[in-house]
């Protein structure tokens, strides 16, 4: 299978959920979008890795690479190889001076170290159709959104009320204001009509 890089494009508090955030990584050099659903101490480690912060003290994500390190243990890339009901999977890919190794990792926690190593973030298309949301393009024209990450509660009866047109409208409107954990629920309502 090709691999698709990814870069993180966004970090995203929910507007409509408190300790909810969603970590946007977008297609290098192309339209779609991946919002993953991530936790409040996750969002954290990133942010600090992404805004180049150095705590006093090192942080889970920063003792990892520091004992890598020690080791003489490289984080070359990692890969979200999988969605199953909603959950992502990645693989951590390590190159130590004999062999490389893939160690299974949440999403979460492989961000937050790809982060530190500068290391490329890829995924597979499959991944992508599944889970991904197409942004406008340049000149305009609306594109279609895809499937289904990690679900929470966001109001789903409220949108079930709603026509499909409706829907569209409104997943542009969070889409503008950055609300992508709204945006995968309205998304999520729209392709359960579609079947």
């Amino acid at each position: 299978m090709r691999k698709i890089e990814l870069e993180i494009v966004a970090l995203s508090h929910s507007i409509t959920q408190t300790h909810s955030y969603a970590v946007v990584l977008g297609e290098v050099n192309g339209l779609r979008r991946l919002p993953i659903v991530i936790g409040g101490f996750e969002a954290q480690a990133i942010a600090v890795a992404l805004e180049k912060m150095q705590p006093s003290r090192p942080l889970t994500h920063d003792l990892m690479k520091n004992f890598m390190n020690a080791f003489n243990v490289e984080l070359t890339e990692i890969i979200i190889s999988d969605l199953q009901e909603g959950i992502f999977y990645s693989k951590l890919v390590c190159v130590g001076e004999h062999d490389t190794v893939e160690i299974d990792s949440r999403t979460s926690d492989a961000l937050a170290l790809a982060v530190r190593f500068g290391c490329p973030i890829y995924t597979y298309e499959n991944i992508l159709e599944n889970a991904g949301i197409l942004m406008e393009d340049t000149s305009g024209k609306k594109k279609k959104q895809v499937s289904a990450p990690e679900r929470e509660d966001t109001g789903n009866d409220d949108l079930r009320a709603l026509s499909l047109e409706e829907l569209h409208t409104l997943l542009n409107d969070v889409l503008e204001q950055e609300d992508y954990i709204r945006a995968i629920a309205i998304r999520d309502e729209i392709n359960s009509r579609k079947k």
